[in-house]
C-alpha cells in the first residue's frame, strides 16, 4: 500500500474510533453517528472487506452515565467508569450492526496480550476466525483490569498492535481532526495538513500535538501507531470521523486525511519483525519434503514433516527450522509447546485431536508466522 490508489485493494482493515467522536465530545454515546459509521462499514463487509473495529469510549460513556463531568485521576474510579460504560458501548455497536444482519464480537485486550507471544497467537487466531466467518470484532482495551494502560496507554497503539497481529493491509485512525498538520490547527490558523509521507519519518512526531480532555491519545500517539503498523507492512490513514462516510472514501482511494505509508511491503516487513525481535527457544528438525515445502513452495510447516524436536519452548515462542543437513532454513512462531510438538512430530494434521485431545491449529508453524533464512 504505497499509493492512495492501492487502498482500493485493501482486504483486511482495522478502524479505530476515539472517545471524542463516539461520545460527541463527552455528551454521551452518539448513536446517530455510530449508525452512520456502521452504514458504511456494513456495506464494506458485504463487499468482502474484513473489518476490525477498535473502539474507545468506555470510560467516557461511563462518566456520562455516572454524571461525572471531569475524567477522574484515581485508578479505581477510571476502572469503575470503564466497567459501566463498556456495557452501553458494546450494546450500541451490536444493535447498530444488527440492522444489517451482521454480528459483532466483544474482544477486550491489554497491550500485554499482544506482546506475550502465546497470548498474541491466541488473539490472532480468534480475530482471524471471527473475520473469516463474517463477524465484526469490536476491540477495546480491558480498562477494568488494566492498570499501566489506563495511565499511559491509548487505543491508537492498541489498534496498531492489532494491525500487526492480524496482518492488516490498512489501519484507519478516525479522529476529530482532518489529519496531521505541521502545527496545531486549533492554535495556528496557518497550519497546513500533511497529505502523505513515510510512516517512519521522524519529523512527523515533532509536528504532532497532545490529546484532549476525554481521550488519552493525541496526534502524537497516531504518528507512533502508524510507525508500529508499518513494521508489519500496514499503511495508515489519519482522518476525520466527522466527515461523511470516511472509511468508504479512504478505501475508494480518495485524497482525504493523512496517508502514512510503510517503507517495506507487507510480507517482508512482517517477517523481518518476527525474525528480529525474539530469541529462538528451540529447534525443529525437518525431513526433505518439509524443507522443500518451506523453501520452494511457501507452505506452512505441518507436524508430519518434523523428525526431531530440541529444547523446551511454549506456544507462541520462536523456534528454528533445520534442514536434514543441519542448516537453518527458517524460523517462526510455533503453535504447540515442546512436549506437544514431540508427541505430534511425524503425524498427519488429521490425527492431532486424537493424540492431544484438542486441536489449536493444523499447522505447527503457519506460513504467516514463518520467515525463511
Amino acid at each position: 500500500m504505497k499509493q492512495r490508489a492501492d487502498l482500493t485493494r485493501a482486504r483486511r482493515v482495522v478502524v479505530k474510533l476515539g472517545s471524542a467522536l463516539l461520545t460527541n465530545d463527552g455528551r454521551g454515546l452518539d448513536r446517530e453517528a455510530i449508525d452512520r459509521w456502521v452504514d458504511g462499514l456494513a456495506d464494506l463487509r458485504k463487499r468482502g472487506k474484513e473489518i476490525i473495529l477498535v473502539s474507545s469510549g468506555a470510560v467516557a460513556a461511563g462518566m456520562r452515565r455516572l454524571g461525572w463531568d471531569t475524567r477522574p485521576s484515581a485508578l479505581y474510579e477510571l476502572q469503575a467508569a470503564a466497567a459501566v460504560g463498556q456495557m452501553s458501548l458494546v450494546q450500541t455497536w451490536e444493535s447498530s450492526f444488527q440492522r444489517y444482519g451482521l454480528h459483532t464480537a466483544q474482544v477486550l485486550l491489554t497491550h500485554d496480550d499482544l506482546s506475550d507471544r502465546r497470548r498474541y497467537l491466541n488473539a490472532r487466531s480468534t480475530l482471524c476466525t471471527l473475520t473469516s466467518i463474517g463477524v465484526i470484532p469490536v476491540i477495546n482495551e480491558n480498562d477494568t483490569v488494566a492498570f499501566e494502560e489506563l495511565r499511559f496507554g491509548d487505543n491508537d497503539t492498541l489498534a496498531a498492535l492489532v494491525a500487526n497481529a492480524v496482518s492488516a493491509d490498512l489501519l484507519i485512525l478516525l479522529t476529530d481532526q482532518s489529519g496531521l498538520y505541521d502545527a496545531d490547527p486549533r492554535q495556528n490558523p496557518n497550519a497546513h495538513m500533511i497529505r502523505e509521507g513515510d510512516a517512519d519519518d521522524p519529523s512527523f512526531a515533532e509536528m504532532a500535538g497532545e490529546g484532549g480532555a476525554l481521550g488519552r491519545g493525541g496526534m502524537i500517539t497516531k504518528v507512533r501507531a502508524a510507525r508500529l503498523a508499518a513494521r508489519s507492512g500496514a499503511a495508515t490513514v489519519i482522518t476525520s470521523g466527522r466527515d461523511e462516510d470516511p472509511v468508504r472514501r479512504v478505501l475508494s482511494g480518495e485524497n482525504i486525511g493523512t496517508f502514512l505509508k510503510p517503507t517495506d511491503d507487507p510480507i517482508p516487513a512482517r517477517k523481518r519483525w518476527l525474525a528480529g525481535q525474539l530469541k529462538p527457544r528451540g529447534k525443529l528438525h525437518l525431513d526433505a519434503g518439509a524443507s522443500v515445502a518451506l523453501t520452494e513452495k511457501g507452505r506452512s510447516l505441518l507436524p508430519v514433516g518434523v523428525i526431531g524436536v530440541d529444547g523446551e519452548f511454549q506456544r507462541g515462542e520462536l523456534v528454528v527450522c533445520l534442514a536434514p543437513d543441519g542448516r537453518e532454513i527458517a524460523r517462526g512462531l510455533v503453535n504447540y509447546n515442546a512436549a506437544e510438538s514431540r508427541r505430534i512430530q511425524g503425524v498427519g494434521s488429521d490425527r492431532l485431536e486424537q493424540i492431544l485431545g484438542y486441536i489449536d491449529e493444523p499447522e505447527l508453524i503457519h506460513r504467516d508466522n514463518l520467515t525463511l533464512i
